[in-house]
């Protein structure tokens, strides 16, 4: 009897085999790289809810706690670091963190955030069992043309994947604080509200960008998507993650507005209306506007390259700067009363929010 019970036992288990092995044949390729993708890595993403502390009426002296926008993060290493994008989180006073078939919502603190690169670190208060830090990718080796896929939590349909490609690489796209995110991928994988901060993948289930910002008259997708890519996150959460801040070099100028270089028929090159003293241009002997005894002013020296590379927005120098660090000493082609010269310039640190 025992053995008829065995044969019954392992012919069940045999044919409970065959069917997923048929279930699984019947996908295409493609498919079943797509389910393995999302099979690997969903567990690594999480939904964020950002809540800020509002009073119901002017004479109610305790604070409410108010949902105030969610979106999409991943898990960063096992000490319980979540990156997604600071746009997310703005403005909250605390953080909500939501797993994958885990209901409970864990608390979350902010450790830092840059956000002219829209990104953000929060570190879980307390945490699941087990954490899954996401898989890490490249951007230098990404390929037009490549399949992506994006999960996320669209109009907070949590843990949603969409699939498509990368359209373009090396995208300007303006950031927070009309300064322009540099390197940005476009993809046409469905990115929705709620997609923000939520992992942009290739086809091996590693992290090539975070989903950031989509083009759309509709406010919903157009299959015009753009992430941050993994080349800036590996970047700046390092520091995030020690100092709370990231430091990048820089001169030490404050440029005139665009609407003041107009005015002064200026075209080309950046125009310098102050000067910090003790910065690196400062002590270079750079100039800013100036004013004499009857109130008229004058322009300051005009930037016209660094390192031989043009420069006609403060936003351009940001993005020349990146490939130096404090301390490096840059030459600055300056345009003065109708010559141009030529200043070294010290790198000093500035705080890049």
């Amino acid at each position: 009897m025992k053995s008829i019970k065995a044969v019954i036992l392992i012919f069940s288990l045999f044919l409970s085999l065959a069917s997923q092995s048929s279930e699984s044949s019947l996908l295409l390729e493609d498919e079943k790289n797509t389910v393995s993708v999302f099979e690997s890595t969903v567990k690594s993403v999480v939904n964020v809810t950002n809540i800020k502390k509002a009073r119901r009426g002017f004479f109610d002296y305790d604070a409410t706690e108010i949902p105030v926008g969610a979106g999409t993060g991943f898990v960063w290493d096992t000490d319980g670091h979540i990156i997604t994008n600071y746009h997310v989180i703005e403005g909250g006073d605390s953080f909500l963190i939501t797993f994958h078939g885990d209901k409970k919502q864990y608390k979350a603190k902010l450790v830092g955030k840059v956000s002219n690169k829209d990104v953000a670190v929060l570190k879980l208060v307390e945490r699941p069992k087990t954490l899954y830090p996401i898989k890490v990718g490249e951007s230098k080796i990404l390929k037009v043309g490549q399949k992506t896929m994006a999960i996320g939590n669209p109009f907070g349909l949590d843990h949603t994947i969409t699939s498509g490609i990368i359209s373009a690489l090396d995208r300007k796209i303006m950031g927070i604080g009309n300064v322009r995110i540099y390197g940005m991928i476009q993809t046409d994988a469905s990115i929705n509200p709620g997609n923000s901060g939520g992992p942009l993948l290739n086809s091996r289930g590693q992290l090539i960008g975070m989903n950031t910002v989509i083009y759309s008259k509709s406010g919903s997708s157009a299959g015009i998507g753009f992430a941050v890519p993994v080349a800036i996150i590996k970047r700046v959460v390092p520091d995030l993650i020690k100092n709370g801040k990231v430091t990048r070099p820089g001169i030490g100028i404050g440029p005139a507005s665009e609407y003041q270089k107009a005015r002064l028929g200026i075209e080309k090159g950046i125009v310098v209306l102050y000067v910090d003293p003790e910065g690196g241009a400062g002590k270079a002997g750079l100039q800013g506007f100036t004013r004499d005894q009857y109130g008229r002013h004058y322009p300051g020296d005009i930037i016209l390259a660094i390192d031989k590379k043009n420069v006609n927005t403060i936003d351009d120098i940001y993005h020349v700067l990146e490939a130096y660090k404090v301390g490096d000493i840059v030459k600055a082609d300056i345009l003065r009363e109708g010559k141009i010269i030529t200043k070294e310039i010290k790198l000093i640190p500035i705080n890049d929010n």
